[in-house]
């Protein structure tokens, strides 16, 4: 169930404004509604925490060995967690300084590396001396087309490149025009060549120091982790304490200022103003916690007021279920999703058809077995209030065993290699060794009637929430609908021979004979297909006139007509159950099939055992993604569509200490 809350205002004096957030924290009761701080405080708080969460990825991407494995230390004894994150954060910017650089220097070296080694300080010196060299490069078609005026003297050729200096007698400031247009004027590098390999090495050994620095600062990761979550409660604390309402002490000030006759009798006024000033904030409190909520203002001295929530305020949601049903939380919790505080609470029948849906998908009774002893490995591990989860993994596995067992479906081995008791245990109806023949077809309509199951719960539940209203009879409708629709999708999906939409005067057998369903059946559905349309388009939209509801269907005629396609689309997508399915059989088959030779061979008998232990482990790997999709899709989406569930809600966080 959704537990009920309370929408509550607490005002407290201004001037006890941090004790009283003090104190509502340790109280741990209140989901406070958005707030927004301000200031130098919160400001330096939310740049602490940047820079520490830089430094950890920083230090996330320093990869070390298992044997390299940090021990964790705290920081108590060398700098504080700030200054420790700041200084990692040099060392990386530092880093990525000498990199940037050593590109600049590689590059700058390979521009000059056929002209060997250059000094830009002898061509100062020659240029002392009355003699002005400069580098220039020209394809080698073209050099010997130079001018005799031009003094040129020949350095190397490679590659079709000719290098060659242009000597002179005095500075050359322009280009000269004897030069032909092809030849490309090199400049001087900033520093000798030397010097600039000397430069990259430096750089490269000072990275090769900080790289050992970063790795011996993987031990305060966790030092480091803790300040992070330490910050995250210190902003959490400012932005409600800078957040709150409050009245503006200047305000106040000069009221109380305009009605005294002399400045002591302002300054008095505005001490008083300033003692008086008051501060509060909104939340909600569950309603089984408001008595203690009640004797904390009391104790405290704040006043409250407390009344119902209405549809436009953000109420959080609090689920409040039993241990079973609470099984389904980690799920959900991982899914993020939080049905909202005007929504059903689903979680037990989520829990119900999750284990059906996640059992039919991975289909294998080994694949469970393997399941569940991984949750119960995980249960022995796990504390006394953290096993819901391993729970939930062996209940899962469990069932998962039990539907591999009713269709004799283990590891993928064909059943005709299977022991008889194996085969003996299995469900005839959906067995592939006991009903070759229509067991493919019976899983398709086992699916359609998880669907119709599934989707008359959502409607039944709407029919409830809406039994003092007439639009419960659109409820009803829909309803009809889906059953009328669950026989034209046996009729279109499964066998239109056997599921006529006519009245033939024979039998319609079920579940490949085991039972069988009247002749007149077609006729029926169709009949309660067209009642359930007739109902859904009068009273669907009632809110007090089914004159008025009649008219906003056909003002929608076009969604309305859209509506009973969706009903036949959602059924016939429960389907993807036996789809999925049937692709993890056949991946399961054609990996036995390959390493079958293989454990025949003693030599290869290893390889094979490799092969399928992969295998398998791929196939259980998709089948999980496969339950991501799939099985929790039916549930968020198809369930919830005809529930009229958005999941709209937020889940409920008490501003309490961590």
């Amino acid at each position: 169930m959704i537990e009920p809350m309370k929408k509550v205002s607490i005002v407290v004096l201004d001037s006890t404004r941090r004790e009283s957030v003090k104190q509502l924290r340790k109280l741990g009761l209140v989901h406070l509604e958005e707030l927004t701080g301000s200031g130098p405080v919160l400001q330096a708080f939310k740049e602490a925490s940047q820079e520490t969460e830089k430094a950890l990825g920083i230090l996330e991407e320093v990869k070390l060995s298992k044997k390299q494995a940090a021990v964790q230390e705290s920081l108590t004894n060398v700098s504080s967690p700030r200054e420790k994150a700041q200084e990692i954060i040099g060392l990386s910017d530092r880093k990525k300084t000498l990199l940037d650089r050593i590109a600049q220097d590689t590059q700058e070296l390979e521009r000059l590396s056929a002209w060997g080694t250059v000094d830009p300080a002898d061509f100062v010196a020659l240029a002392q001396k009355g003699t002005f060299l400069y580098m220039y490069e020209i394809p080698e078609s073209k050099y010997f087309l130079i001018d005799d005026s031009v003094k040129t003297i020949l350095v190397n050729r490679s590659q079709g490149i000719v290098r060659f200096l242009l000597v002179s007698e005095e500075e050359v400031l322009e280009r000269p025009a004897a030069l032909p247009p092809e030849a490309y004027a090199v400049p001087l590098p900033a520093s000798s060549t030397e010097q600039i390999a000397s430069s990259i090495a430096d750089a490269e050994r000072e990275i090769l120091g900080i790289e050992k620095e970063l790795v011996a600062n993987k031990k305060y990761v966790q030092a480091l982790t803790a300040y992070r979550e330490s910050l995250a409660s210190d902003i959490e604390f400012e932005n409600v304490c800078s957040g709150m309402g409050h009245e503006e002490e200047s305000d106040t000030q000069d009221i109380n200022a305009l009605s005294a006759e002399s400045d002591a009798e302002a300054d008095a006024a505005s001490r008083e103003a300033s003692a008086t000033a008051l501060a509060w904030l909104t939340g909600y409190v569950p309603v089984s916690s408001f008595e203690p909520f009640k004797t904390a203002c009391r104790e405290n001295g704040w006043a409250y007021a407390a009344s119902e929530p209405v549809d436009d305020d953000p109420v959080p949601t609090k689920l409040k279920n039993n241990k079973i049903v609470s099984l389904i939380y980690p799920l959900m919790d991982f899914l993020d999703v939080t049905p909202g505080y005007h929504e059903f609470d689903i979680s037990g029948w989520f829990l119900l058809f999750f284990c059906v849906f996640f059992a039919m998908i991975f289909g294998d009774a080994c694949y469970g077995a393997i399941i569940a002893l991984f949750g119960l490995i995980l249960l022995a591990k796990s504390k006394k209030n953290a096993r819901s989860l391993p729970v939930l993994v062996t209940i899962l596995g469990l069932c998962t065993m039990a539907w591999g067992i009713m269709t004799c479906s283990w590891f993928g081995i064909s059943t005709d290699k299977l022991p008889d008791w194996m085969k003996a245990i299995s469900f005839y109806p959906i067995s592939s060794v006991k009903n070759p023949e229509h067991y493919s077809d019976n899983q398709k309509v086992f699916c359609f009637m998880l669907a119709l199951l599934q989707l008359s719960v959502a409607h039944i539940k709407c029919m409830i929430a809406d039994r003092k209203s007439l639009k419960c009879l659109g409820d009803l409708g829909s309803l009809m609908q889906l059953w009328g629709m669950f026989y034209v999708v046996m009729n279109m999906v499964v066998d239109g021979v056997r599921f006529p939409l006519a009245d033939n005067g024979a039998k319609i057998p079920v579940f490949g004979g085991a039972f069988s369903l009247p002749s007149n059946i077609p006729l029926i559905a169709i009949g309660v297909l067209g009642v359930g349309f007739v109902l859904s388009f009068i009273f669907s939209n009632y809110e007090g006139s089914i004159g008025k509801s009649i008219l906003e269907s056909c003002k929608n005629i076009i969604s309305v007509l859209l509506g009973v396609v969706n009903v036949f689309s959602d059924i016939v997508s429960y389907i993807r159950l036996w789809a999925v399915a049937l692709a993890g059989a056949a991946i399961s088959e054609t990996v036995n099939t390959m390493a079958g030779p293989w454990l025949g061979k003693l030599s290869l008998f290893v390889l094979g055992v490799i092969l399928l232990v992969f295998g398998h482990g791929l196939n259980m790997i998709l089948n999980v993604l496969s339950v991501i999709v799939h099985g929790v899709r039916l549930n968020t989406l198809e369930f919830s569509q005809h529930l009229g569930m958005a999941w709209s809600g937020t889940k409920y966080r008490p501003f309490a200490e961590k």
